[in-house]
Formats: structure tokens, C-alpha cells, sequence
């Protein structure tokens, strides 16, 4: 299992994760912010202030809100591999 171990919110609904591997890079959310689960992170103040949660190791926001981490590694991972080729 893949652990987030930093993050921080940037500019366009963008976070910058690091992970227990040592991965890091950006992740986009804009896409889901307007989902019905994520609308509150709509709200870009809200969605500055992310977190990590200390127990299950991923990124959330008051309210509950959490990504599973392992969907993010996916993610920078792919993004990785493609800068390879």
C-alpha cells in the first residue's frame, strides 16, 4: 500500500503529493470537483485546505473527504511512465 506522505494544495484545483516511495509529482482534481461526493472542494479555500491524514495515510478535507491514495499513485505513476517514452 502507497502512503502519502506530503501534500499541498496549488493553483487550479492541483495537488502536489510526495508518497513513502518517494514518488512525487502533481495530481489534477477539477475534474471531480464537480462531482456530487467532491462539490464541496469546489470551493477553492476548502479545497486549500488539505490535508493528510495521519491514520489511513491519504489526502483529505473536513467533512470526510478523502481520495484513496492508491487511485493518486496510479495516477503520478502513469504520468512518470509516459515521460519515460
Amino acid at each position: 500500500m502507497h502512503a502519502v506522505t506530503e501534500c499541498r494544495a496549488e493553483a487550479n484545483y492541483t495537488l502536489w503529493l510526495r508518497f513513502n516511495d518517494g514518488l512525487e509529482g502533481h495530481v489534477y482534481l477539477g475534474d471531480i470537483v464537480h462531482t456530487q461526493y467532491f462539490r464541496m472542494l469546489g470551493d477553492i479555500d476548502t479545497f486549500n485546505r488539505v490535508e493528510v491524514d495521519p491514520v489511513e495515510n491519504t489526502v483529505s478535507w473536513e467533512g470526510g473527504i478523502k481520495i484513496d491514495p492508491e487511485v493518486l499513485y496510479r495516477d503520478l505513476a502513469s504520468k512518470a511512465q509516459s515521460a519515460l517514452h
